[in-house]
């Protein structure tokens, strides 16, 4: 295996990533993906093309391709079994397989995807993400991850240093003061048929 600068990007690309495709891929996830994204992109106007970051099989890109069926679909994803998989749905060209901190951004799409991936990088990585971020959406960012008004780390499935919580959207709106957040929420596990976490979103548009 590559090795990678930070221990979180070798955790994904290993045994554990391979394990949690096993654990999200279902039609009862795609439904609630579908559900989760015809509400966090309602303000959106038409969205051609998407990037997503952390794409894993491409689970949040199926449902995408359901509301918007002429979409272009690109991902970037470490593990490398979760890639190959993703590269059959997108096509090989369309997959970035590596870590997002080495992912160069060569274009723009209109909308720029992370959804529960934040909360896996390194803390002192952060800044690196949030402008590759920036760089590859041409209009809309939306971030999906969990919240917390100052950042704090918890335990992850027995694992320590996997999971830090917290305010990712307002820390990329205090750097780039051409992003405007056009709409907010919160997908509560306990209301079918979200089987997402208790996920805060946050869509943010560039404004010229």
């Amino acid at each position: 295996m590559k090795n990678y600068e930070t221990p979180q990007e070798e955790f994904w690309a290993g045994n554990f990533g391979n394990e949690y495709i096993i654990r999200n891929e279902s039609q009862e996830l795609l439904a609630s993906n579908l559900r989760f994204f015809s509400e966090a992109l309602k303000q959106a106007s038409s969205i051609e093309s998407c990037l997503e970051l952390g794409a894993n099989i491409g689970m949040n890109l199926r449902a995408l391709k359901l509301l918007y069926p002429r979409i272009d679909l690109r991902g970037v994803e470490i593990n490398p079994s979760a890639a190959n998989l993703l590269t059959k749905f997108i096509g090989p060209e369309k997959v970035f397989q590596g870590s997002i901190l080495d992912y160069q951004v060569a274009e723009q799409s209109d909308l720029l995807l992370i959804k529960t991936v934040l909360i896996h990088i390194n803390p002192e990585m952060l800044h690196s993400v949030y402008e590759k971020m920036y760089q590859a959406s041409s209009r809309y960012i939306l971030i999906c991850e969990y919240y917390n008004t100052t950042p704090v780390t918890i335990s992850y499935r027995g694992h320590n240093d996997r999971l830090f919580k917290r305010d990712f959207a307002g820390e990329i709106l205090d750097i780039y003061s051409n992003l405007k957040m056009i709409d907010y929420g919160f997908a509560y596990h306990r209301i079918p048929p979200f089987m997402n976490d208790d996920i805060s979103w946050f869509l943010l548009e560039k404004i010229s």
